[in-house]
């Protein structure tokens, strides 16, 4: 898969197939549209582009809203799409002076004239252009016009999408993790860079890896105790993840760490990639340090029975 920052870096295609969207969570719903623009494409000897919008348009139409949160990161929403077979991934600056365009300057400049379309393949709600005012309807009566082909996806898919998008960003933040990957097709994940603590876990005996997260917009389960398998540099381990504000410790901050089963090796600074598989329990205080240790050796146990180890 190619990857375009802009636009502008596109070099237009012959036969270009195309789907617009946010595609979030690359899920069980967006996967089934993929899979037909890939059909559409073999059968018509086009090569598939999926255009998709970074930032966020809420995120420059309304800067003052910090509260959109995403299931994937831009770099993940396109690892997942490569895995997919999309060939051409066009990630376009979203911006006030793109938002402006009329809904005939969209399809005559982006579509027609930037990639190349022939067919396009959208939902009935899609909205385009100047103050949202085009549609279907519009790529409808301007397809004949500029010589490509709309292919509609039906309503029930477009519903079954929103849907899943809006119950995966809700079961991640009820910690309903089972739920959200049955949707998501995939276990949810996050990629963080490991940095140090302050080495609390490691005198209870049960270090962790503390990790941060760059991106803000990124959505972060609810707190609480997680089986999860972990990806580092050097390889995979099983272990169990804590997202909280360590309510023992009296902490004020929301702290994501890691207990890698079966490791002992320093990865400060390194990247780390967490996938959850269940929810174990959710956070609690507790009297002291030695209650803590015995509460996390009994969530160790669950763990490792969740994760058949």
């Amino acid at each position: 898969m190619r990857i375009y920052h802009h636009i502008d870096e596109f070099t237009r295609l012959n036969n270009a197939v195309v789907t617009i969207g946010t595609f979030d969570g690359v899920h069980i719903g967006h996967r089934k549209i993929i899979s037909g623009i890939k059909d559409l494409a073999a059968s018509s000897g086009g090569e598939t582009v999926l255009l998709t919008f970074f930032p966020h348009p809420r995120m420059i139409l309304h800067p003052e809203d910090e509260s959109i949160r995403m299931i994937n990161t831009i770099t993940e929403k396109a690892e997942l799409l490569e895995q997919l077979g999309i060939d051409h991934l066009i990630i376009t600056p979203f911006s006030r002076d793109f938002s402006n365009q009329t809904a005939e300057e969209y399809i005559r400049e982006v579509l027609v004239n930037k990639i190349g379309t022939k067919k396009i393949v959208i939902g009935y709600d899609h909205r385009f252009g100047k103050d949202r005012l085009g549609g279907l309807q519009d790529m409808q009566r301007l397809g004949p016009v500029y010589g490509f082909e709309v292919v509609e996806i039906p309503e029930q898919d477009i519903n079954d999408v929103a849907i899943s998008s809006t119950r995966i960003r809700a079961a991640l933040l009820n910690g309903e993790i089972e739920l959200a990957n049955t949707f998501l097709g995939y276990p949810f994940f996050i990629n963080g860079t490991v940095i140090r603590g302050d080495q609390i876990g490691r005198q209870i005996g049960f270090p962790t890896a503390n990790i941060v997260i760059q991106e803000r917009y990124k959505l972060i389960p609810a707190d609480g105790i997680f089986a999860v398998t972990v990806k580092t540099e050097d390889g995979a381990y099983k272990g169990m993840a804590y997202i909280g504000t360590r309510p023992t410790i009296n902490g004020t901050t929301r702290n994501i760490e890691v207990n890698i089963f079966d490791f002992d090796q320093e990865i400060y600074n390194q990247p780390i990639r967490v996938d959850f598989q269940n929810f174990v329990r959710g956070d609690m205080k507790l009297s002291s340090l030695d209650e803590l240790k015995v509460q996390i050796a009994q969530d160790k146990i669950n763990v490792k029975a969740l994760l058949g180890n």
